[in-house]
């Protein structure tokens, strides 16, 4: 019995303490993986962003939403809240950036709001700035991010992008920008997805 506790005691002097680090590492890590913060329901069978730091396939099913041109990012966004907000529209995530090259980088050009599904709303223009339009249902190669929205990691996805393309044999010029998240969540919390339309799965962004 006196052997017994001895082997016991020493099985817990020696273990618990590699136990108790394991799970602290194991924490830690849990808490460094990311993870998407949703702030605003997605629309009628959106594909949730990720798996992160990957390309992945996906489908992504027909979809209306309110478009503005523009570059400045702060404008255009006002711009389009001001329309759901006009209109009566729920607010949904993600808000979609369309993406236009310049240089090495890639830039927006233009907005969209998504409406929950194709019944919300009506076609057409809302004054000079805002038109709203159905987007056809498509498939893409998506890289999905957690941090900011900076060149660098544009960069980053477009270049994974262009590598998975490439292996397809495919041609594509059709980037998209998802952002899931608003400035209510820190930058290193926010989810980002790039999209490269496949050539065959639909036409042009909008």
């Amino acid at each position: 019995m006196i052997f017994r506790k001895g082997i016991m005691r020493l099985f817990f002097i020696t273990f618990s303490p590699l136990w108790l680090a394991s799970v602290c590492f194991a924490q830690a890590d849990d808490a460094e993986r990311p993870r998407y913060v949703a702030e605003a329901p997605l629309p009628k069978g959106w594909p949730q962003p990720g798996p992160y730091d990957v390309v992945t396939l996906k489908s992504f099913p027909a979809y209306r939403a309110a478009y503005t041109e523009g570059r400045a990012t702060g404008f255009a966004f006002w711009r389009l809240f001001s329309h759901i907000k006009r209109q009566g529209i729920p607010m949904t995530s993600p808000v979609e950036m369309g993406m236009g090259k310049k240089g090495a980088n890639l830039n927006m050009k233009s907005m969209g709001f998504l409406y929950q599904h194709g019944e919300v709303g009506d076609l057409g223009k809302d004054g000079k700035k805002v038109e709203v339009r159905d987007v056809a249902m498509m498939k893409a190669l998506c890289y999905t991010w957690q941090g900011d929205n900076k060149a660098a990691n544009r960069r980053k996805a477009k270049a994974a992008l262009d590598q998975a393309l490439g292996k397809r044999d495919l041609k594509s010029s059709d980037y998209r920008l998802m952002g899931y998240n608003g400035p209510r969540t820190p930058d290193k919390k926010k989810t980002w997805e790039m999209l490269l339309v496949l050539p065959e799965a639909g036409k042009a962004q909008p």
